[in-house]
């Protein structure tokens, strides 16, 4: 590959962008800078390019640096355009770095092959004339604004222009002459690529230049006075060269060339006429002291002058000229050559001088931004006011040419001011007196003076008070009338009757001459040409305002007649004046009101005759506009009746019926367009009504108005933007203008505001246009002006005459395109999301052969280099393709990929470049990087090589995007002019996304570079001012994207493997004390935003991304705090509570959303900080928690539904944690009442509104009813963390912390907070829905119940109703047997028999505080359920999983309680008693079965439900031997089984205690009524079986003892072991009393009890003396049950009483009780 040149070439066109203000160096000083390094080749101009010489192709050879193949293409560049060889290389070189379309690689290739190298050389000469044009236009830039105050560059133009002013004028002169006497170039002197095109291209170049070097002389001479040697000299030179008509190429002139002739013309003429300084000479003639002009003494060169200019031929240029030379001499010396006046003079008006200065000055272009236009003026205006002060006005020709050419002249800024200023009697000042003389006999002339002298507010007052208050009314008669007496002479007539000058019908507007009004007759005022008669002034004071009402008012009396063009000719000045006039100065607008409401009239009529009159409609069209620009809802509805605009016969309804345009009739315009002005070619009336519709629009008109502008939008979507550029046009430039206005009406119409759109279902304005551009022909309409292309702009702008100017097809053009970017961005962003690509996004993403699609055109306007905002735009337009589209930019980009990579990334590298297009581009990269692979690699440009190790290793190839986002990156280069902040900003997104999209081999790059994290990470230790001071937003952004790529390096990359200069950086980040810096910043930085919103506005969305960043930052640090060196207990103590202030801040300042946004992200973070530091933040004491936390949960609990619910619920959860940290620190809590109150008016809130949506839910009928656990959170509220069941949670909390219950009481006084509860809780259970609220709800009413005053609360709030029959349903579903209940997975999750479990607990805690109180409730609940407990009691012995031996153990604990009050349940259950006591017994039997085999419990946990036991493995491959974590598993799970068992066990024998007689009683009290107990246990001591059938015995408690104390040395619960053995002995020894007691039982049976008894309890209590004697215990009976078999033992063998244990001594009195 060929290198580029090794120092960058300097290039005109550079610096001309400078100087337009379109680069990155904006600074006056370096603007100053430029030009100090290049005034000298601006003031050579175009003689720094030299012609070949031996002497600079001998240098060129000699240079060793520049390659042999530049230089031989050097040579042959140097043959075609005439110009040293040195240069011809520097122009090459410079080409190849600007302008070269294709890549490094491939120039070898296209300088070896003749076809390309051919085509490259035509390129190279375009490149060449254009760096000839920009010299120039920057002295032109120069001149222009050297001593306007307001540009901001003016004193170093100033600077630059007075080094340039000795030698500019020779230089451009010598310079004039060689372009206009060179002779064309031939291919015998060029080389055979000069074809006749190529002379053809290089004599519009000479042309081009020749005009652009006599406008820098005419602007020069403006400022600075021409010798008068000069004026001979130039006047020589012009009339040589026939003022551009003689030109020595004259032959190679053809029609596309005859403006810039004109233009030569013009400026020569121009030049001519300023070097008269003919202002001076009019001042010094005002002043009588003409020998002070520089021409008074000058009498040979005057005389020199005239003989030039009386040989001059009768060219049109020399017009003006001749008429200014005429003033001078008829000025300075009228009696010397009066002879030579006349001459001069009748060669003048013969030249039609009037007409020239009229179609030059209009030539020269409107006067917006172009100076040379409004110097022109100046310069005409001197002439023409001191031509008409000097010479009788009838003597200079036609009225009309005098007053075309001042209207024109008046077009100049600030002439209409200095007009008012000035005499009335003298200048223009005449041609308005005479004008006023033939008032309203001729209403044009005046009107369009008028309109021409308004142009400020100022200017309209006085225009306005000059026609409001006219003192003549000429009118013409060509008789006599007989109502006027006149004198003898007939000179002056006076009326004798009152005459209404309007033939209107009474009541309308008119004007009344008064009897007795003189009126002049003039003499010598010509009629129009071929009328005789008579013209009067009457002396008659009125006001013109009124006459123009009168005059439209007549024009829609003759609208039908003949009369109607006549009339439209007088009216059409006056619309044009009111229309200017309200343009001008809306105050205006009032006065002007009767002839403003007659325009929608006239415009109606004359919209519907046969041949309307195009003009007039136009200027009608354009007053409405003016009044829309500030009333557009009174225009429109004016407007709307007037059948102008395209209207709707039916009704909207929908987009399929709007876009067929059903119903739909194109009004009096759209006839206007098909009849009228299609044909004619000619479209005045279009533009004004495009125009009218985006004033409308812009207006923003109601919704229901803007609904009306469908029917006029549909239009121009459907018959114009698709076919208006294949209409007949006449004039050039008319079709892009048409084209522009289009995508202006559609930019505006998508840039509405979105409120107010969605009423009804008619679509709107922007969703029409939406759908049309998606799916109509619209769109393609927009994606074919899109596709114009870089190079059909360039061949535009080249084609046009001035250069530089701001106003040209080439401008319309380019603005065109850009509108249909941003019309295309728009309507993709805003476009209904969908599966299916809408014709327009396929339009824009298919895949053309030869990089022909739209996405490789859109992608080459970065070549571009005229508007830097066109190829921004273009990228935009593609960032936003790449997000949305689904397609390869790589592969759309073709063969040119490359090459395209190359100019997008010489552009972001070069120093000059405009900021805003790099960022952009940096901003497409960034999409590009998760969207674009391909893309994203070509720009990456790695380049792989094999490592020491064997992996691969990556390093930067040339063209890689990230040398230069290092280059942004590196400190140095900070706050430098070509890395602004916003850059910088760009630069570190786009390596965020590539953190965030892991690219590791860009990754491991960029890691291995030299300080790349100390560069990273200087944003983070600079200083940023504090946040209520202004900082820019993009740096805020800038340290938020810093965090973030430190955030992911850490997250991602083990920390062993962490860079050593990030681990180094981020301990001087905690060393430097940069974690207080950051966090006493954000937090700032939160008050800032929520506290002035006004202020704080402009950077919301970056102070988010930045607290979002921190917020990231610290979360991880909780983890890895090491790494992050965070360990400091100070410095987390002081991190928590800024971050706590923030949150306050944010929460409790305002309830703006944004406000609530940042104050749900804080508490977050505050949440997550108080989970994982828990241990640090006991250090902060606890009360410091709650008081800012209370005041956030009041300050949000009455905020807008939507936006708080996830904050209340994560504050609800920063509660719980302080709370329990507070348990910690077992503190008071002072504000308890305030919480309390807060939480439960939260906790009544939400139970309501659970009612309303369970009930929606419940309508809607898509309860699951089927399933056992609705745990998909239903319609709206119920989750885990849902702001109701926190809220729940943290009043139990606060419960518990409430020790007497106090506080809550007054709550509830206060609130009716339980009943909504209970409401809801009902209405769950019922509907088997809000499982987690029926769980929180049942865990607040039992911590409720602990106290009596709670528990009476609840029991009073009718807990029993809501809870009683409504649980019926919960386990009672229809697709289940109540059994599957019992089959539960996992004990913890939530589920609807925990909720049954948990309902008992509250029976049970509620029966145990409240006992007689509450009994009744209690039995109801036990009748209602008998069923499910009985069940359940049952169930243990087929179901061993936890979640049933739980609901057991529940079940038994409530039945313990209830067994308290038997005789009541005696009295009103007996039968449900009965079963109950059975039941129990048979529990105990199968607990006690359960628990003495081990094996066959571990096999029913294995082979029946696998829950309680993780998954082992399957039973055939039990043969493996299971691995030991599996092993240690299974016993955990069998263990836990076992310790349900024995809870169950403990609470049935204590629970069947209450069912047998008390054991003192028994045994002492002799008349005791054994009928109340009934007998429990058969009279039977065999081993229990698990087996239903087998009734429980004694047998049944003697294993359970035994059972018990085997199990004693196992089990940790060593208390619930003795309760068992206790209870056990107790139900044992009552059950055998009543037996022995009970008379019905036989005397045998009670002997073998007795012996069976005798011997049974003797072994166990010599067991239980060894048990307490050796402090462990013995294996009782070898392992055994006891058995019937046993022999007893002998009396003799009993232990020593040492020691012993009441039950012991019990046991042993009941033992020696039973053996007498």
């Amino acid at each position: 590959p060929v290198p580029a040149a090794a120092a960058p070439c300097w290039s005109s066109r550079d610096l001309w962008t400078i100087l337009l203000g379109r680069s990155a160096l904006r600074e006056p000083a370096q603007i100053e800078a430029e030009l100090d390094r290049n005034w000298e080749r601006l003031l050579q101009g175009l003689s720094f390019y030299k012609p070949p010489s031996t002497s600079a192709a001998d240098k060129l050879k000699a240079d060793k640096d520049t390659p042999q193949a530049l230089k031989d293409f050097g040579l042959r560049i140097s043959k075609l355009l005439g110009l040293d060889e040195q240069q011809s290389v520097q122009i090459l070189q410079c080409y190849l770095q600007e302008d070269y379309r294709g890549t490094r690689n491939t120039l070898k290739a296209v300088l070896q092959d003749e076809r390309q190298s051919q085509a490259l050389l035509l390129k190279i000469a375009d490149y060449y004339y254009e760096q000839r044009l920009c010299v120039l236009c920057c002295v032109l830039h120069l001149l222009t604004y050297f001593q306007d105050e307001r540009h901001p560059y003016r004193a170093e133009y100033s600077n630059c222009v007075s080094k340039l002013e000795k030698d500019l004028v020779s230089n451009n002169r010598r310079q004039f002459e060689s372009l206009s006497k060179s002779e064309a170039p031939t291919w015998e002197t060029h080389g055979n690529l000069m074809t006749e095109r190529q002379v053809s291209h290089w004599f519009v170049q000479c042309l081009k230049e020749q005009a652009l070097l006599l406008e820098i002389l005419f602007l020069y001479y403006a400022y600075f006075e021409m010798p008068p040697n000069d004026l001979s000299t130039f006047t020589r030179l012009f009339k040589e060269q026939g003022f551009g008509q003689r030109q020595t190429n004259r032959h190679l002139v053809d029609k596309s060339m005859d403006a810039l002739v004109e233009r030569i013309g013009y400026f020569s003429s121009l030049i001519l006429v300023e070097g008269m300084d003919i202002d001076f000479l009019h001042k010094c003639a005002l002043e009588d002291r003409t020998e002070q002009h520089q021409f008074y003494d000058q009498q040979d060169i005057c005389k020199e002058v005239d003989q030039m200019l009386l040989t001059f031929s009768d060219i049109s240029h020399h017009g003006p000229v001749l008429l200014a030379w005429v003033l001078l001499r008829h000025t300075l010396r009228p009696e010397e050559v009066s002879s030579v006046i006349r001459r001069l003079g009748h060669t003048t008006l013969q030249l039609g001088v009037f007409q020239y200065l009229t179609n030059m000055l209009q030539a020269l272009g409107s006067t917006g931004n172009n100076c040379t236009a409004s110097t022109a003026r100046m310069c005409i205006y001197g002439l023409l006011s001191f031509v008409i002060t000097s010479f009788e006005e009838e003597t200079l020709g036609s009225q009309q040419h005098l007053i075309n050419a001042a209207c024109e002249v008046l077009a100049a800024p600030s002439l209409a001011e200095l007009f008012w200023e000035s005499n009335p009697n003298m200048g223009l000042g005449v041609i308005l007196d005479s004008a006023v003389g033939l008032f309203p006999y001729k209403t044009g002339p005046l009107l369009q003076l008028l309109t021409a002298l308004l142009s400020d507010k100022s200017t309209a007052k006085k225009v306005y008070t000059f026609l409001d208050k006219m003192s003549f009314y000429t009118e013409a008669y060509k008789h006599k009338p007989n109502d006027v007496i006149s004198r003898e002479d007939g000179t002056l007539w006076r009326r004798h009757t009152p005459k209404l000058l309007y033939p209107l019908g009474v009541g309308q507007t008119n004007l009344q001459m008064p009897q007795g009004c003189f009126g002049q007759v003039c003499e010598g005022k010509q009629l129009s040409v071929g009328e005789q008669g008579f013209l009067v002034r009457w002396e008659y004071s009125y006001s013109s305002w009124t006459l123009f009402t009168c005059e439209i008012e007549m024009l829609l009396h003759v609208v039908s007649t003949a009369d109607v063009l006549a009339h439209c000719e007088r009216v059409k000045p006056i619309l044009d004046l009111v229309h200017k006039i309200i343009s001008t100065d809306w105050t205006v607008s009032d006065c002007l009101l009767p002839l403003t409401s007659r325009i929608y009239m006239l415009l109606q009529r004359l919209t519907s005759v046969i041949n309307p009159p195009v003009n007039v409609i136009t200027s009608c069209v354009n007053c409405l506009i003016a009044l829309a620009a500030r009333q557009p809802g009174k225009v429109w509805s004016s407007l709307h009746h007037t059948g102008f605009l395209p209207f709707a016969s039916t009704p909207l309804t929908n987009m399929a019926q709007t876009i067929s345009a059903e119903g739909m009739k194109a009004g009096n315009y759209g006839n206007l367009l098909v009849l009228i002005e299609q044909p004619r070619g000619e479209y005045s009336v279009t533009i004004a009504f495009l125009r009218l519709v985006t004033t409308l629009v812009k207006g923003q008109l109601g919704s229901t108005q803007s609904r009306g502008l469908i029917p006029c939008v549909l239009l121009v979507l459907k018959e114009m933007l698709p076919a208006y550029h294949k209409w007949r046009y006449n004039t050039y430039g008319v079709r892009e203008r048409i084209g522009c206005l289009i995508l202006e009406l559609v930019h505006a119409i998508l840039n509405l505001s979105q409120e107010g759109e969605s009423e009804g279902s008619a679509p709107s304005l922007q969703s029409l246009c939406i759908y049309s551009l998606a799916n109509t022909e619209a769109g393609q309409a927009v994606v074919n002006i899109m596709g114009v292309g870089v190079d059909t702009i360039n061949m535009v702008l080249a084609a046009q005459p001035s250069s530089g100017g701001s106003e040209g097809p080439g401008q319309v053009l380019i603005q065109t395109v850009k509108l249909a970017f941003s019309v295309t961005n728009n309507v993709i962003r805003l476009k209904p999301q969908s599966d299916t690509a809408s014709p327009l996004e396929q339009a824009l993403t298919q895949h053309g052969g030869h990089g022909n699609n739209l996405i490789a055109v859109l992608a080459k306007y970065i070549y571009h280099k005229h508007d830097p905002a066109l190829p921004r735009l273009a990228i935009q337009l593609l960032k936003r393709l790449a997000t949305v589209a689904p397609m390869s930019v790589y592969a759309c980009l073709g063969s040119d990929a490359a090459a395209i990579r190359d100019a997008f990334l010489t552009r972001l590298q070069s120093r000059t470049e405009d900021m805003r297009i790099k960022v952009t581009i940096l901003e497409f990269l960034t999409v590009a990087v998760e969207t674009q692979p391909g893309l994203i690699e070509l720009f990456l440009n790695l380049e792989t090589k094999d490592g020491s190790d064997g992996a691969k290793e990556f390093s930067l190839g040339e063209w890689s995007c990230l040398s230069v986002v290092l280059e942004l990156l590196d400190s140095k280069q900070q706050g430098k002019y070509w890395c602004p902040p916003l850059l910088h900003r760009a630069a570190l997104a786009f390596l965020h996304a590539l953190w965030q999209d892991r690219r590791d081999s860009a990754l491991s790059v960029l890691r291995t570079k030299e300080k790349f994290w100390d560069n990273l990470t200087t944003p983070l230790f600079g200083n940023l001012p504090p946040p209520s001071e202004t900082t820019e937003p993009c740096v805020l952004e800038s340290c938020a994207f810093v965090m973030k790529i430190i955030a992911l390096e850490i997250y991602y990359v083990v920390s062993g493997v962490l860079d050593p200069s990030l681990k180094a950086a981020l301990e001087s980040f905690s060393s430097k004390r940069r974690y207080e810096f950051w966090s006493d910043y954000v937090r700032d930085l939160v008050c800032v935003a929520c506290d002035g919103e006004e202020e704080g506005l402009r950077s919301l969305s970056e102070s988010q991304i930045l607290i979002s960043a921190w917020r990231t930052l610290l979360i991880l640090s909780t983890s890895h705090s090491e790494v992050m060196h965070l360990k400091d207990d100070t410095v987390r103590q002081k991190l928590f509570m800024d971050v706590l202030e923030g949150t306050k801040a944010a929460l409790l300042m305002s309830q703006s959303v944004f406000c609530l946004r940042l104050g749900s992200m804080m508490v977050t973070l505050l949440l997550i900080l108080l989970k994982q530091w828990k241990r640090w933040v006991v250090l902060v004491s606890a009360p410091a928690l709650l008081p800012p936390l209370s005041l956030m949960m009041e300050s949000v609990l009455h905020a807008e539904q939507q936006l708080t619910d996830r904050t209340k619920a994560k504050l609800l959860s920063a509660h719980i944690l302080a709370l329990q940290i507070q348990g910690l620190n077992g503190g008071e809590i002072t504000q308890l009442p305030q919480l309390l109150l807060c939480v439960c008016e939260m906790v009544q809130d939400e139970a309501l509104a659970l009612i309303d949506s369970t009930r929606h839910t419940i309508q809607r009928g898509d309860v699951q009813e089927d399933s056992m656990e609705t745990d998909s959170p239903h319609f709206q509220k119920d989750q885990q963390d849902s702001v109701c069941v926190l809220a729940l949670h943290l009043s139990k909390e606060l419960c518990r912390a409430d020790e007497d219950g106090e506080q809550w009481l007054q709550v509830v006084r206060k609130l009716p907070v339980l009943p909504s509860v209970l409401s809801a809780l009902e209405l769950s259970l019922r509907s088997k829905q809000n499982l987690y609220f029926t769980e929180a709800t049942l865990h607040l009413l039992l911590t409720l119940a602990r106290t009596p005053q709670g528990a009476a609360a609840v029991a009073g709030a009718g807990v029993i109703q809501s809870i009683c029959l409504p649980l019926l349903s919960v386990y009672e579903g229809p697709a289940n047997g109540a059994t599957q209940a019992f089959v539960r997975k996992s004990q913890d999750a939530p589920s609807w028999t925990g909720v049954y479990r948990l309902s008992l607990s509250l029976m049970e805690s509620l029966l145990k505080t409240l006992r007689y109180n509450f009994i009744n409730e209690a039995l109801d609940f036990v009748g209602v359920h008998q069923e499910r407990i009985l069940q359940c009691l049952n169930a243990v012995r087929t179901v061993q999983s936890l979640a049933c031996l739980d609901e057991a153990d529940h079940t038994v604990g409530f039945l313990l309680q209830l067994s308290n009050f038997c005789k009541e349940w005696h009295f009103h259950l007996p039968q449900l008693l009965r079963d109950v006591q059975v039941n129990l017994c048979y529990l105990c039997q199968t607990c006690t079965y359960l628990l003495h085999s081990k094996k066959m419990l571990h096999h029913y946990l294995q082979a029946k439900n696998g829950e309680g036991l993780p998954p082992g493995p399957h039973p055939q491959h039990a043969v493996q031997p299971a691995s030991k974590e599996q092993e240690e598993a299974e016993s955990k799970a069998l263990q836990a089984v076992q310790c349900s068992l024995l809870k169950i066990l403990s609470k049935t024998l204590a629970t069947l205690q209450h069912f047998t007689p008390d054991c003192c009683q028994i045994l002492l009290d002799q008349s005791m009524d054994l009928a109340e107990y009934r007998t429990l246990f058969v009279l039977s001591f065999t081993t229990p079986a698990f087996d239903s059938d087998v009734a429980p015995s004694f047998g049944t408690l003697m294993a359970t003892i035994n059972v018990a104390l085997s199990m004693l040395g196992e089990v940790v619960q060593r208390f619930q072991l003795f309760c068992a053995v206790w209870n056990c002995f107790y139900v044992l020894i009552s059950q055998a009393v009543r037996c022995l007691k009970d008379p019905s039982v036989l005397p045998r049976d009670k002997q073998r009890l007795k012996q069976e008894l005798s011997s049974e309890l003797s072994t166990l209590l010599s067991t239980l003396f060894r048990f307490f004697r050796r402090g462990s215990p013995s294996s009782p009976a070898s392992g055994l049950l006891p058995s019937a078999q046993t022999k007893p033992p002998t009396p003799g063998s009993k232990a020593t009483p040492e020691g012993q244990e009441p039950f012991i001594q019990l046991v042993q009195a009941f033992v020696r009780h039973v053996q007498r």
